[in-house]
């Protein structure tokens, strides 16, 4: 099922894992793939200069920087 997230000038459709074929052209897939890469390259360029990273915990719904040293802080 797809979900609509509406903005005040934009929407947006989170489309499950298991229906991605049927919902996306090959240019969206691409651009899927090229976005996830991009993320990728951030993170591991932020671990090799030793700068934190920004996560976010499902669990409880929290967004928390985690430094090098394995310190984390909420934000």
């Amino acid at each position: 099922m797809v979900k609509k997230i509406k903005g005040e000038k934009y929407s947006i459709k989170v489309i499950p894992e298991s229906n991605r074929e049927y919902y996306t052209t090959d240019l969206e897939k691409d651009m899927d793939f090229r976005a996830k890469q991009a993320v990728k390259a951030a993170v591991s360029k932020a671990k090799v200069c030793q700068k934190p990273i920004a996560k976010y915990d499902a669990a409880t719904k929290t967004a928390y920087l985690l430094y090098p040293d394995g310190s984390r802080v909420n934000v």
